[in-house]
């Protein structure tokens, strides 16, 4: 059964927003949130097997279309205090059924308990993994939403950083890339998001690190953002951090970065997480595999 997009839309506001904000204790969050995903609906045939990756709890998602050669790093969002591979199993599995990819979706350790760069330090402990393994940097493609956007992007700027291979390409919903929030579009009507929400996952996390570029990548220098891999990036017109994202979009073309952008109009914050129930959240997750996968090796013709 499909979901209209606009009940989704009052879904989100009505029953899931209510939970991401400062009444409830980041853990008492990750409690309901959980209790609200708990049911996906994934793509036929999938497979679901906890895992580990570089030391890191991690969920591997295989789905009909699943090449074992081709990696996708799934790195979730929910402003570094809340979200797994459960919450984010139908936007990952879909995604992986898209790609043509085994998804490995990170369970990276979350804020307060953990704060930066503990997120960043596991992301590239299971990066590494994945190469360790024996899959080549051309056959791995890392994507994430919101927190897990942001989070991509670190992972790559501090792969690059210390000498690591990067990966073919980098699929972004909505990243996070500015986590002092000046840039928020105020005037749309996000009913997802909220500024008090955001402030406590940026202090939570960051703390007094808020201008580094693992945090904030909107600030990273030039000549850093330069050496990215290809980008698709994902944006919706309704939520607070559009603005911030084409201003992120706009650096990493004038550093040279090819970058796929498109603006989702009628959505709101990473709407993706409806796929398998919503038809316009499943054909922009679709639209976001079918890019990583033509950024694998014979990925645009399928063999």
């Amino acid at each position: 059964m499909q979901v209209p997009l606009p009940a989704a839309r009052r879904l989100t506001r009505h029953v899931v927003r209510p939970v991401l904000g400062t009444r409830l204790s980041p853990a008492r969050q990750r409690q309901v949130i959980e209790a609200l995903m708990r049911f996906p609906v994934l793509p036929k045939g999938t497979m679901v097997e906890h895992t580990v990756l570089g030391g890191v709890p991690a969920d591997r998602v295989v789905t009909a279309t699943s090449d074992p050669d081709h990696a996708l790093l799934y790195l979730h969002g929910g402003a570094y205090l809340v979200g797994s591979p459960l919450t984010h199993r139908a936007a990952a599995a879909h995604l992986a059924h898209a790609t043509g990819a085994v998804a490995h979706v990170l369970d990276y350790r979350l804020a307060p308990e953990h704060p930066y760069p503990a997120a960043v330090d596991d992301a590239l402990a299971a990066y590494r993994a994945l190469l360790d393994s024996g899959i080549a940097p051309e056959r791995i493609v890392v994507a994430g939403d919101s927190a897990g956007g942001g989070l991509a992007l670190a992972l790559a700027l501090r792969a690059r950083a210390v000498g690591v291979p990067l990966p073919a390409g980098l699929g972004l919903i909505s990243p996070w890339v500015d986590a002092r929030l000046g840039g928020l579009a105020e005037r749309v009507d996000d009913p997802l998001l909220t500024r008090g929400w955001l402030e406590l996952g940026a202090q939570s996390y960051a703390g007094g690190h808020l201008d580094h570029p693992e945090v904030s990548p909107l600030l990273a220098d030039p000549a850093d953002l330069a050496g990215l891999p290809p980008l698709f990036v994902h944006a919706a017109s309704d939520e607070l951090f559009v603005d911030d994202v084409e201003r992120f979009v706009a650096a990493a073309r004038a550093a040279g970065v090819p970058v796929t952008y498109r603006r989702l109009e009628g959505h709101w914050h990473v709407t993706h997480l409806y796929a398998g129930m919503v038809r316009e959240a499943t054909d922009a997750v679709r639209e976001l595999g079918g890019w990583l996968r033509s950024a694998l090796p014979n990925g645009a013709d399928g063999s």
